[in-house]
């Protein structure tokens, strides 16, 4: 097997699979969060400053292009849009897996063109945590490299891996990999998961090993299980047939974004909260809950896929729910959400109150 051409084609598929199946699963808990209305907000809604800083770059708003695509030259075009609209708004965009790319030099292009249609914007660049302890932190120089990044995030999918027929089922070692690039790396290291969640125990060992960053990429979003048990059931032998009923079962697992949230806040640096943030009202609980960042993927993709103009007006649609929700608690700026009070319901509140030590 070709295994360049493979890992090329395996990104393909994904986004072929994210642009045309329902591939969304779980429950984020965003929707158990309510934020306490303030009646008497004591602000000027044309004057909400949406403007952040995170790992010492200003950003013009919370939003973040999270994680999706390139290392196939069809996915060029979409991460042009991407990149023009991070460079055009602010905001900070992190780029799929460079992998590809890594393995096959002539697949470079499809994330070249990240940096050079966004000349100002923050870029983090993209590998996997296996791929770091095995090929060492020289391809994570080359992943950074490649696009001029501004930090690089690790990312975790054990999930997703234990689910590919072709997938890295061995995760010893990693955690001293992860220390030891930390310590070498010349750009600051976000360490993210892919849709299962980080929970209070693993964020205190990425903070241990050196990490700048958590991006919580929690349950309830876009589901790599489901997606890995599409390409399953698209293929035959018994072999794919056992994988696809075992992605099927794993759709249920994980920990619940804002749950990830409340875990990792307070354990350590800045956190992105990613996985099932489809509003600015979303966007708005996260910052309530702490987040520093707020992640959005597949919002981002489909509008991506159909024409630049259908990304801009989503990402603005993005901005104009986030500043009405901080109008409606009173909060001028993106700070002040984090002292905004919410009301916790339903399963959130249950998981959250079994928080060992919470």
């Amino acid at each position: 097997m070709d295994k360049k051409r493979f890992t090329s084609g395996r990104k393909l598929d994904h986004l072929r699979i994210c642009a045309e199946e329902e591939i969304e699963r779980g429950f984020s808990g965003f929707s158990d969060i309510r934020l306490v209305h303030s009646a008497l907000p004591e602000c000027d809604l044309s004057r909400i400053d949406l403007s952040t800083r995170f790992l010492g770059r200003k950003l013009s708003s919370p939003l973040f292009i999270a994680a999706m695509t390139g290392g196939h030259p069809d996915t060029t075009e979409v991460n042009v849009r991407l990149a023009r609209a991070a460079e055009r708004y602010g905001i900070g965009m992190c780029v799929g897996s460079q992998r590809a790319a890594l393995e096959d030099p002539a697949l470079e292009e499809s994330f070249r063109v990240v940096r050079r249609e966004a000349p100002g914007a923050f870029l983090v660049a993209n590998l996997g945590i296996v791929q770091l302890r095995e090929h060492g932190p020289d391809w994570a120089g080359r992943a950074i490299d490649m696009i001029g990044a501004d930090a690089i995030a690790i990312h975790l999918n054990f999930l997703q891996e234990a689910i590919q027929p072709e997938g890295d089922h061995d995760a010893t070692g990693c955690t001293e990999a992860l220390a030891r690039f930390c310590r070498e790396s010349p750009v600051p290291v976000i360490v993210k998961e892919t849709g299962s969640g980080i929970s209070r125990e693993t964020a205190e060992a990425c903070w241990g090993a050196g990490v700048r960053a958590i991006d919580t990429g929690g349950w309830g979003g876009t589901s790599w299980a489901a997606i890995e048990s599409f390409r399953a059931g698209k293929s035959r032998g018994k072999k794919n047939a056992d994988l696809f009923a075992l992605g099927t079962l794993f759709q249920e697992w994980g920990i619940p974004t804002a749950v990830s949230l409340v875990e990792v806040v307070g354990t350590g640096g800045p956190v992105i909260a990613t996985g099932g943030i489809r509003t600015g009202l979303d966007m708005a609980k996260a910052l309530a809950l702490g987040a520093d960042l707020c992640g959005l993927a597949l919002p981002l993709l489909r509008p991506a896929m159909e024409s630049e103009e259908a990304l801009f007006s989503r990402i603005e649609e993005l901005n104009r729910e986030l500043q009405t929700a901080m109008f409606l608690c009173g909060a001028k700026k993106t700070r002040d959400m984090k002292r905004t009070r919410v009301y916790i319901t339903g399963k959130t509140r249950e998981m959250i109150g079994k928080i060992k030590g919470g």
